[in-house]
């Protein structure tokens, strides 16, 4: 029988695949969250098919057909945390306008976002130890979603330049690597080794960073940078405690 001459699949079974499909979307994200809950205290390391069916009160079979193996598993980890990091440093910051204020305004959602990762870790900070000489797949990803985020942040710092809000001789990589230096060493002082007043020498130091490398009479380099009282509270709790972690994307940070 030609195909055209094929009965119509019926729309009821369409719906009933659309159902499915919806269903099985839903229940991936759901077993992501979970994932990437239990990778923040545990690492990526640690995290497995078998542990993360205990924690969905799933089988293993039903956990291993949405991801088809553990690595897969970690990349959509992975992916999930460079998301939503976005979504809470990257794409807010936008909102400001291009020089001084967006490079601020990328600083402080980033200290926000310290604030959730002093209590349950650093996906991004963890994964450089476990795969730092490890090559394949996870280190790539990894590699990928730090990158990219690096990489805003130095054109954010390169916009300021361009219209003024930088001395002309100041080094704009240079001011980036020191930012995400301040960040490092948050997440060591305040997480490892619980020191008092952490947060409020990061914020110390950005200021420093401003009023050494902008242009002269530029108030927006020189005004303080306001310590939120959620990111100094979350230094005195007691942190969870966390093993290593791996996971695997390629995302890209639209550049403005």
């Amino acid at each position: 029988m030609p195909v055209s001459e094929l009965p119509a699949k019926p729309a009821r079974a369409d719906a009933v695949d659309g159902r499915a499909l919806l269903k099985g979307r839903q229940t991936k994200a759901s077993i992501v969250d979970a994932a990437l809950g239990l990778a923040s205290h545990i690492g990526l390391e640690g995290l497995s098919i078998g542990a993360l069916a205990e924690v969905t009160q799933m089988s293993k079979s039903g956990v291993f057909a949405h991801f088809g193996s553990r690595e897969e598993l970690q990349i959509s980890v992975i992916r999930e945390y460079f998301s939503r990091f976005e979504q809470e440093v990257f794409y807010p910051a936008l909102r400001a306008r291009r020089g001084l204020p967006r490079v601020r305004a990328l600083f402080a959602n980033w200290m926000k976002r310290v604030a959730v990762e002093l209590q349950s870790g650093c996906i991004f900070i963890s994964g450089a130890v476990d795969f730092d000489d490890r090559p394949g797949a996870v280190r790539d990803a990894l590699v990928g979603s730090v990158s990219t985020w690096l990489s805003a942040m130095n054109r954010a710092v390169e916009q300021a330049k361009e219209i003024g809000e930088l001395r002309a001789d100041a080094d704009e990589r240079q001011i980036a690597f020191e930012i995400h230096g301040l960040i490092l060493a948050l997440h060591y002082e305040a997480r490892f080794l619980k020191y008092p007043g952490a947060v409020e020498r990061a914020n110390t130091g950005f200021a420093s960073i401003l009023a050494r490398h902008g242009a002269p009479n530029d108030g927006l380099a020189s005004s303080p940078v306001p310590i939120t009282k959620s990111i100094t509270k979350s230094v005195t709790k007691k942190p969870a405690s966390r093993r290593a972690s791996k996971s695997i994307p390629t995302p890209s940070s639209p550049k403005e």
